[in-house]
């Protein structure tokens, strides 16, 4: 009996092994075992990947790297290399593609076409020199017209990510980790979903990509590149944000972005000559020798501005107006002459900064922002009429009824209305603002539009806002005072001396309250009580109840 099982055993071993074309016996030299670790040095997990590219491109299972630091692939010959980069990743279907300092990798090809139904692969695991046979059960059509295979095989979890090849040596499709060792049914993912993993612009912020600390690549497409490049700073840490930058200069040495970026945290740190070396590369590599200049000058005006106190003598705002000339004479954008106009507000050349921004109002970049900046240079020169006319400009971009952006543009009206004496136009302003916010709006404004309307002697409206100032902050004393201020005014007497009680309640030692309530009373033919309160209120400090005491005094 031993000797026949010992034959069968022998006939099936034979069968496994001679069945084997000769182009996947080779295929194991390529295969590798994935182990990824925590920051601490605790192994995270591992699974089973192989090489497709001769520069270490490989695929392998996600899971491994989701929580981990670093990876390491040890190849057949028991050699360990470390995982460089993620270069893609499909959670749904614990793919990665990844990037291995294994310069001397077997990389194995990808199948030309899916396989059928009914035939056979062949699956090659770590270390092992017996590829299993697999017989496809079924395929499914996944995403992107991938296929998914149900597959007879029985592997241990351990092969999770391991390569199935077809009898040329090509592989077809990539092992989902069984789910037990004792599993006969197995299942597997397109090869070539794999193999088109690939990071994009936006993969910075994947929250599956971002499960994992190693380092992610750079696209391949420049343009992607330069909008993680932009998108990086809002993610990583500055550390990781400057091994960003430095590899997308080396991947990207003819991009002018990179040495921007990189000079701009040159000069956040205070290294200007570094920062002018990578700026004066960018221009000797630019295609667009205007956007670099612009981008010098956005640099140095920066440094000028934020960083004043510290002199590096080949940067000035001069320099900085230099470069904006240099690229507005390659290309005369309008960008490049508001950039000018900033520069020369800094340097409080505040009529050559309005001259240019009324220029920019001809232009494509005629918007409110650009009167506003024209009217704050007139507020400089103390051009009153010059300021009301370009804050109508900036009013003007907006049609009736006005959107909440044109907001702080009538407030910034309203407020140079009030200040050249043009009451009653600055109620409007002030009133058209209140529709544009109708939740939010403080005390403190309907304090200001109040004082507004009380020059303009527009009574009903000031007492209407000075309650509406009380109802919002009941507490603030001045506001009390202001209220029986207005009704002393409008000869509301009584309400008047209510109000001043009131105020003398809240502020004893406070001259406001006994000031309008002696006025309150005299007015109201109580005048030994008016002059009393009067007197009171001159003994807190209050010079001006002097001329009502010796009038009423008569």
């Amino acid at each position: 009996m031993k000797y026949i099982i010992s034959l069968c055993f022998a006939v099936l071993s034979c069968g496994v092994m001679c069945g084997q074309p000769s182009p996947v016996k080779k295929a194991a030299r390529s295969v590798f075992t994935l182990k990824a670790f925590t920051a601490d040095g605790t192994l995270k997990g591992s699974s089973t990947g192989f090489f497709t590219g001769g520069k270490g491109e490989a695929l392998s299972c996600f899971s491994p790297l989701n929580g981990a630091a670093k990876a390491v692939a040890i190849d057949a010959s028991h050699k360990e290399a470390p995982v460089t980069m993620v270069l893609g990743a499909n959670d749904d279907y614990d793919l990665s593609r990844l990037s291995i300092d294994a310069r001397k990798a077997a990389p194995l090809a990808l199948a030309a076409a899916p396989a059928a139904a009914g035939s056979q692969l062949w699956l090659v695991e770590y270390d092992s020199k017996t590829p299993v046979r697999a017989v496809v059960k079924k395929v499914e059509k996944v995403t992107g017209d991938r296929s998914y295979y149900t597959l007879s095989l029985r592997a241990p979890q351990s092969a999770g990510g391991a390569p199935l090849l077809d009898d040329e040596g090509n592989v077809v499709a990539i092992l989902q980790q069984p789910a037990t060792d004792a599993d006969t049914v197995c299942y597997a993912v397109d090869a070539a979903m794999g193999a088109a993993l690939k990071i994009t612009g936006l993969s910075i912020n994947d929250p599956v990509l971002r499960t994992t600390s190693i380092k992610k690549a750079l696209p391949d497409d420049v343009q992607q590149a330069i909008l993680t490049l932009y998108v990086a700073p809002n993610v990583l840490d500055s550390a990781g944000y400057v091994s960003l930058v430095n590899d997308f200069i080396t991947k990207f040495p003819s991009a002018t972005d990179g040495y921007t970026a990189r000079a701009g945290m040159e000069v956040e740190a205070g290294r200007f000559a570094d920062a002018q070396n990578d700026m004066e590369q960018a221009l000797k590599v630019a295609d667009k020798k205007d956007d670099a200049h612009f981008s010098y000058a956005k640099l140095i005006f920066r440094k000028e501005v934020e960083q004043p106190e510290k002199t590096y003598a080949p940067w000035s705002l001069d320099k900085a107006i230099a470069e904006t000339d240099a690229a507005y004479a390659i290309n005369p954008l309008p960008v490049y002459n508001e950039l000018k106009a900033q520069i020369l507000y800094a340097q409080k050349k505040y009529a050559d900064a309005r001259s240019l921004y009324d220029r920019l109002g001809s232009t494509s970049l005629r918007s409110a922002a650009v009167f506003y900046a024209a009217a704050q240079c007139c507020a400089q020169l103390k051009d009153t009429l010059g300021m009301i006319a370009r804050l109508d400009s900036a009013v003007a971009t907006f049609d009736k009824p006005y959107l909440k952006e044109a907001a702080p543009y009538l407030m910034a009206r309203a407020q140079t209305l009030d200040a050249a004496g043009k009451y009653r136009e600055a109620v409007l302003d002030y009133n058209e603002y209140e529709k544009l916010v109708p939740v939010g709006l403080t005390a403190d404004f309907y304090f200001t539009r109040e004082q507004c309307e009380l020059r303009g002697r527009l009574f009903q409206q000031a007492l209407n806002d000075i309650r509406k100032a009380i109802g919002l902050a009941p507490d603030e004393v001045t506001y009390v005072a202001e209220k029986a201020l207005i009704e002393v005014r409008v000869g509301l007497l009584d309400d008047a001396i209510k109000t001043s009680r009131q105020a003398i309640a809240m502020a004893p030692k406070s001259s406001d309250g006994y000031f309008f309530l002696g006025l309150a009373q005299c007015l109201n033919k109580q005048k030994a009580e008016g002059l009393a309160s009067l007197r009171k209120a001159l003994e807190l400090g209050n010079t001006q109840a002097q001329e009502f005491i010796d009038k009423y005094s008569k």
